[in-house]
C-alpha cells in the first residue's frame, strides 16, 4: 500500500470511527486511537511504514498547533478572571501528579530520567472531555467555573513541566559526566531559549500582521509563523511546545484582534489532530503491553492520587469551598492529546525506553478517556452543578 492510500484510510476510517463514537457516547479521541491500533503495523497492516516514519513530523506539527491554542489562555484578561483559586489549584494538582508518579516509578525501579518523563506527562489533562461533559449536562455554578479555569491553564503547566523534565532527562541520560549544577544550567538555557524564541517570533508576528487583511492570507501567515517558531525550536534544540505557547501568549496580549488568528487555525487543525491520534494508535506496540502493564498500573493509580491530593491542598491554601476540595481532583482524570504528544516526543528522544514510555501512556490514555467522563459527571453531580440531579 502506498502513502496516499494509507493516508486516505486514516482519514476515512478515522471519520467513520468518530461517528460511531458519537453513537455509543465515547470520546472521538479514543475512537481515533483504537482505529489506529487496528489498521497499524501491529494488527491489520493497513498503514505503510512510510507513513509511520513521519509520525515524528506529524506529532511536532500537531503539538505546535495545540501549544499555540493553549497559549491564548495566557492573556491578562484570563488571569484576572480565573483568580487566585484556579492558579493555586492548577499548580498544585500538576505538581501532585508529577511527584506521585515520579516516586511511584522510582519505587518499582525505573531509571530517574524515565520517571521524570512519566511524571511530566502525568500533569496534563484532556480539556475536550471535560468541556464535552459540562456542555452535555449544562452544568453551571462556581464549581464548574473553577473547573473550566483549571482546564484552561492545566495543559500550559504540563507543557512547562514537560519541557523542564525533558531537558533534565536528556542531560542525565546522554551526558552522565555532567554535574547536577551543569544539568540545571543546560536545562535552564534550553527553557530560557524557548521563551526568547517565542517572544522573538511573536514580535515579528505583531509587526507584520498589520499588513494582513483577507482570511486566506491570515491563515497562511498564522500557520507560517507557527511553523517558523517550531522549526527554529527544533533547529536550535529548544522546546517546540514552550516556544509556540509563548508565541501565542505574545499575540494574545499585544494584538487587539488576536482572536482572528486563533479562529482561523481552527478551520484546519482538526484533520491534523485526527492524523496525529490515529498515528499514535498505529505506533502502539501491542507486544509491549504485557511488559508495561505494571508500569501502566502504577502510572494510572499514582496520577489519580496526585491530582486528587494536589487539588485538595491547592483548594485549601486558596480558601476554596469543600466541594472544590473534595471533588475537583476527580474531575481532572481525563487525559489525551497533549499527553500522547509528549509520549511520542519521549519515544523519539530515548531509543532504549521510549517505546515503553509511549506504550504505557497510550494504553492508560485509552482507559482514562473511557472512564474519565464518568468521573467528571460524578464530580459535577456531587457538587450540585447538574440541574435536576
Amino acid at each position: 500500500m502506498n502513502v496516499l492510500l494509507g493516508l486516505s484510510l486514516i482519514f476515512l476510517l478515522g471519520l467513520f470511527a468518530s461517528k460511531l463514537a458519537e453513537k455509543i457516547k465515547t470520546p472521538a479521541i479514543t475512537a481515533y486511537i483504537v482505529i489506529g491500533i487496528l489498521i497499524g503495523p501491529y494488527a491489520l497492516h493497513f498503514v505503510p511504514k512510510s507513513v509511520l516514519n513521519v509520525s515524528g513530523f506529524i506529532s511536532n506539527l500537531a503539538l505546535s498547533f495545540i501549544a499555540f491554542s493553549i497559549g491564548q489562555n495566557f492573556s491578562r484578561q484570563v488571569f484576572r478572571q480565573i483568580g487566585r483559586q484556579v492558579l493555586w489549584i492548577s499548580a498544585l494538582a500538576a505538581f501532585g501528579a508529577w511527584l506521585f508518579v515520579v516516586l511511584g516509578l522510582k519505587i518499582i525501579g525505573m531509571p530517574t530520567y524515565v520517571a521524570l518523563i512519566f511524571g511530566a506527562i502525568a500533569t496534563a489533562t484532556a480539556p475536550a472531555a471535560l468541556i464535552m461533559i459540562v456542555r452535555q449536562y449544562k452544568a453551571r455554578g462556581k464549581f464548574t467555573e473553577i473547573l473550566m479555569g483549571v482546564v484552561a491553564i492545566d495543559d500550559a503547566w504540563g507543557l512547562i513541566v514537560f519541557s523542564v523534565c525533558l531537558a533534565f532527562a536528556r542531560k542525565i541520560h546522554f551526558n552522565h559526566v555532567l554535574s547536577i549544577s551543569q544539568v540545571i544550567k543546560a536545562s535552564l538555557l534550553e527553557i530560557g531559549g524557548s521563551f526568547l524564541l517565542g517572544i522573538f517570533t511573536g514580535m515579528i508576528f505583531k509587526v507584520l500582521s498589520r499588513h494582513i487583511r483577507n482570511p486566506r492570507d491570515l491563515l497562511i501567515f498564522t500557520m507560517g509563523l507557527i511553523l517558523l517558531t517550531a522549526g527554529l525550536a527544533l533547529h536550535f534544540h529548544l522546546s517546540v511546545l514552550l516556544a509556540c505557547m509563548v508565541l501565542a501568549g505574545v499575540i494574545v496580549n499585544f494584538h487587539k484582534e488576536s482572536f482572528r488568528f486563533f479562529e482561523v487555525m481552527q478551520s484546519i487543525d482538526w484533520p491534523i489532530y485526527l492524523l496525529f491520534f490515529v498515528l499514535a494508535g498505529a505506533n502502539l506496540e501491542i507486544e509491549l503491553l504485557a511488559k508495561v502493564s505494571g508500569i501502566g498500573a502504577m502510572y494510572l493509580i499514582m496520577r489519580i492520587a496526585g491530582k486528587i491530593i494536589g487539588t485538595y491542598f491547592g483548594a485549601m491554601i486558596a480558601g476554596a469551598d469543600n466541594d472544590v476540595k473534595n471533588y475537583l481532583g476527580v474531575a481532572q482524570m481525563p487525559q489525551a492529546g497533549v499527553a500522547l504528544g509528549m509520549a511520542l516526543i519521549a519515544k523519539s528522544t530515548f531509543p532504549e525506553l521510549g517505546s515503553t514510555i509511549f506504550t504505557a501512556v497510550a494504553a492508560t490514555t485509552i482507559i482514562y478517556e473511557i472512564i474519565g467522563p464518568y468521573f467528571v459527571k460524578y464530580a459535577l453531580q456531587k457538587a450540585g452543578q447538574i440541574q435536576g440531579e
